[in-house]
């Protein structure tokens, strides 16, 4: 009784303030388009939609040191039981990886699209289509800074080709589909809603991607996310989740990204970018009025490289981009997209403020090869490694014999070892702790510390704010988002 009152009270509450203040209540209506938004059955366009995703499969050999008491010396009298057991002490053996992804048909001569890590290091790749044909495919290129490749399959079957959509177009709310090969499950369909979109997880330094509650799980990536006039809006590339398995948390690389990095791989086999030279942060508050800026918008150059394309048009430390072309520039990622986007060679023009005053600056662009990118990291690696130290919290080692036994870790592990973390830093808010590793930088495999700090670099260049690591511990493997501090806020 008591509560069936509190509720006509809190009613009567609510409804007394909207009279007060004259406003009308808002009544939702079905109408004809929200009909068309919320189908009945997501049938026929799954129907449709099916035979044109694929199920990929890659094998890998890897070189693994038999035992684990491979490094018993010579004459050790266990060493004759291991070998009596078949395990020589010592002796490398090749072991065959398999993984599991998926894929779309974007054209039927048959080039299929999938990410990148899928494929990555692969000796074989095979696609499955949805009547279980296997055929063998090619690569016809990859581009890791989007997580992004195409294959090519030769075969006499008609295989149903996608088209891509704006993606620009997709609002948060509308209805979306993926389907691909979760945990081997091929052909599976899974609905949801756009969650966000914009999102920044330091999956690759050129984009931003669609957020989804649409179940993905290990083996849809590399698949495609449709809306319901089955057109590609994204491609299945990420998950966050402390379990490894869906949370209705997923990231898909929007379209606008993909579709011309693949016309281009099609085209050409690889992906060039235009180059700036510049290492750049965003504006805040605090330095937009100390810079007199009217807005905190733009790039702030924190850095050009000597003899950059940057460097040659006269660009100097403190200046901030805010435009490019014509388009706007809001931050630092805008401003590496654009760049990104733009040809070598390319004269582009730049609208900067410098010492207060808008200006323009045209500048030609170098071209951007792996080469220049690790040489505009800088080739110092201690100044680079306290860095990270400032920015995450932790201090980095290599897995070296010493580091694997002083923290008890597996003979075969790789990655960066954690061999410090500083108290209520970054990382310790996350609860890392000396010998845990890093074996992944968003997708990007860690071979060492060098691959963390380039990371760190990057998206303390690009204005990010944080770091998403794959880190193991023991038998246990999970996702952490790890907050970056900039070097300039530190006390």
């Amino acid at each position: 009784m008591q509560l069936s009152r509190l509720r006509t009270a809190v009613a009567g509450v609510a409804c007394s303030a909207m009279l007060v203040a004259g406003a009308a209540p808002i009544v939702f209506t079905p109408s004809e388009a929200t009909a068309q938004e919320m189908p009945p059955s997501f049938a026929p366009v799954a129907k449709k939609l099916l035979p044109s995703v694929v199920n990929i499969s890659t094998t890998h050999t890897v070189e693994e040191q038999a035992g684990p008491l491979s490094q018993l010396p010579e004459g050790h009298p266990l060493r004759r039981f291991f070998k009596q057991f078949g395990d020589q002490p010592g002796e490398h053996r090749e072991r065959q990886m398999r993984a599991l992804g998926s894929g779309f048909v974007i054209d039927k001569a048959g080039y299929i699209v999938t990410n990148h890590h899928v494929i990555d290091k692969a000796d074989d790749v095979s696609v499955i289509l949805q009547d279980d044909t296997r055929l063998e495919a090619e690569i016809v290129g990859d581009d890791p800074k989007t997580d992004l490749a195409l294959l090519k399959v030769d075969t006499d079957h008609e295989l149903t080709a996608v088209n891509w959509g704006d993606s620009s177009k997709a609002e948060i709310g509308d209805w979306v589909l993926a389907i691909g090969n979760p945990f081997g499950l091929g052909g599976s369909v899974t609905a949801g809603i756009v969650s966000a979109r914009g999102r920044a997880i330091n999956a690759g330094p050129y984009s931003s991607f669609i957020q989804t509650d649409t179940a993905i799980n290990q083996g849809n990536s590399g698949g495609p996310l449709f809306n319901t006039e089955g057109e590609v809006i994204g491609v299945n590339t990420a998950i966050l989740s402390p379990s490894g398995g869906n949370v209705g948390v997923g990231f898909a690389l929007p379209a606008k990204v993909a579709e011309p990095i693949i016309t281009e791989l099609k085209e050409n086999g690889e992906v060039v970018r235009g180059w700036l030279g510049v290492s750049v942060q965003p504006v805040t508050d605090q330095l937009a009025r100390g810079l007199e800026l009217p807005q905190n918008e733009g790039a702030l150059i924190g850095d050009v490289r000597p003899d950059s394309p940057a460097d040659a048009a006269g660009l100097q430390s403190g200046d901030v981009v805010v435009g490019f072309n014509g388009d706007k520039v809001r931050d630092p990622r805008d401003l590496a997209w654009m760049t990104a986007q733009s040809d070598p060679d390319e004269t582009v023009e730049l609208s900067l403020y410098r010492d207060g005053d808008q200006r323009t600056v045209e500048v030609e662009l170098g071209r951007l090869s792996d080469a220049t990118q690790q040489a505009a990291l800088g080739g110092d690696t201690d100044k680079l490694a306290r860095k990270t130290a400032q920015s995450m919290g932790v201090q980095l080692a290599a897995p070296t014999a010493r580091a694997r036994e002083q923290f008890d870790l597996p003979r075969d592990v790789d990655g960066a070892v954690i061999a410090r973390v500083a108290p209520n830093g970054p990382a310790a808010s996350r609860g890392i702790r000396p010998g845990d590793v890093i074996r992944q930088v968003g997708r990007r495999p860690v071979e060492g510390p060098r691959d963390v700090y380039a990371a760190v670099e990057q998206a303390l260049s690009q204005g990010q704010d944080g770091l998403v690591v794959l880190l193991s511990r023991g038998n246990q493997t999970q996702f952490v988002s790890i907050p970056l501090i900039q070097p300039e806020q530190q006390g």
